[in-house]
């Protein structure tokens, strides 16, 4: 995500290393490299030359503190000039009303139809919901299949009516029905089309006149660039919608769109779609998306979604364990299981500061924990909760049960001990005994 741009901001930045003061010659250098990075992310040529221009007003005069470097007050002030572009603040999601109704509109390839699944259950598992999902895309029946299928993979109803080919009834009576059954919020999946066209614009119309939602979404495909933006400002003239989706963002875009949409249709971004799993959608923070482009991580983030993963009750037992060394492997699997469930391991990892950067050429996916599930997979029960039963005859047949050699094993059974006395020595208050000992290390 943004790997490009994030890599020639940081170019466009060392310009200024090294200089004792801001002058309008190093600042033009600086900036003349900035717009040339946004304009590569696809930004427009207009909104790239308005946002350098704002940077060059804020930063000339400025005068740079002794603990503060020329670079890092440009890095501050585009941080600030990016964020404010994106939006500013987080937009909340409207879900006043009985039920709350929220029409997801956009073309088709766009992903409306997975983001709409992925809504329902962010809204189901983390804000506490009761959504329905509603089906009234009538002209592709493996859209209606689609939804049917994810609304039972998340465990969500959905309605739908395969014999009516007219989608404006299809959500009045989705409504009524949500009413009937104590659905607290519904979300209609509305029909796309390959390009714009006034059937399409005219029923979307129809659709949100009679149902009245309290929020319109526009989904849009970020890999799209600046034909998203035009996209979604034919749209908001159209419909008014209350906010914008990106999806794909975690894919081959570059960025243009998320940094410009909010200044061309002057509506907010509330969701980005990051991932093909349910759990890959995230709430939009234009600030933290400033700071992951900046290269500048996005701890807060990470813990959020790592909050959302974990149980309390299951992290206190799991320390208990720990605490009476009784870390085993089915603990170990559980963990990795739960880390895979926050996301792409790349992203999640980019969000750690200074981690992007490091990572930028290297390839880390959730294939990267296969081997490690194959070793485990090819112990005994008996094996995984004991892992002191582990001798060489054990660990040649797990090796070969898991298509691996003797040393991959060795490696994985050494780094889980290493890990399991570590976790120990942090947990029963050994941290303060690891620091006394390195400090008498000092003295020796």
């Amino acid at each position: 995500m943004f790997e490009n741009l994030s890599e020639k901001l940081d170019r466009a930045f060392k310009l200024l290393k090294g200089q004792g003061y801001i002058t309008e010659i190093n600042v033009a250098e600086t900036l003349k490299d900035v717009r040339k990075a946004l304009l590569d992310a696809d930004v427009s040529y207009k909104i790239a030359r308005q946002f350098t221009e704002q940077v060059k007003e804020k930063a000339m005069g400025q005068n740079v503190l002794t603990s503060v470097s020329p670079g890092q007050l440009m890095v501050k002030i585009v941080h600030d000039e990016l964020a404010g572009l994106m939006g500013g603040t987080q937009s909340e999601l409207n879900l006043k009303g009985s039920p709350a109704i929220i029409l997801v509109a956009g073309l088709q390839g766009s992903g409306k139809t997975t983001f709409s699944a992925k809504l329902a259950n962010y809204l189901h598992t983390r804000r506490g919901r009761s959504p329905l999902l509603v089906a009234c895309d009538v002209y592709r029946p493996a859209a209606i299949e689609q939804l049917r299928i994810l609304g039972e993979q998340i465990g969500v109803d959905v309605f739908s009516d395969m014999e009516s080919k007219d989608p404006v009834k299809i959500a009045r009576r989705a409504i009524e029905y949500a009413r009937d059954k104590g659905f607290n919020t519904v979300i209609i999946d509305t029909a796309g089309r390959l390009a714009i066209d006034e059937q399409m614009m005219h029923e979307i119309a129809e659709i949100k006149r009679t149902v009245n939602p309290q929020e319109t979404l526009f989904v849009v495909d970020s890999m799209t660039g600046q034909d998203a933006v035009n996209t979604a400002k034919t749209f908001n003239d159209r419909l008014d919608f209350e906010g914008v989706v990106l999806t794909k963002l975690d894919g081959d875009t570059r960025g243009g769109a998320a940094l410009t949409i909010r200044s061309v249709v002057n509506k907010p971004i509330k969701f980005v779609g990051i991932g093909e799993k349910m759990e890959a959608l995230d709430v939009f923070y234009p600030e933290r998306m400033a700071d992951r482009i900046l290269g500048m991580g996005d701890i807060v983030s990470l813990v959020e979604r790592a909050q959302e993963q974990f149980d309390e009750e299951e992290a206190r037992k799991l320390q208990k364990k720990i605490a009476k060394d009784q870390f085993n492997f089915n603990d170990f699997i559980n963990q990795i299981k739960q880390i895979k469930k926050m996301g792409n391991v790349k992203d999640l990892m980019g969000m750690i500061p200074g981690m992007g950067k490091m990572l930028k050429d290297v390839e880390i996916g959730d294939d990267s924990f296969k081997s490690i599930e194959a070793i485990i997979g090819s112990m005994t029960p008996a094996e995984r909760e004991n892992p002191f039963l582990l001798n060489g005859n054990r660990r040649k047949r797990i090796a070969a049960g898991s298509g691996n050699d003797i040393q991959e094993v060795n490696r994985l059974i050494k780094q889980f001990d290493d890990t399991r006395k570590m976790m120990k020595m942090m947990t029963t208050g050994g941290a303060k005994q690891m620091a006394q000992q390195m400090k008498n290390a000092k003295r020796r």
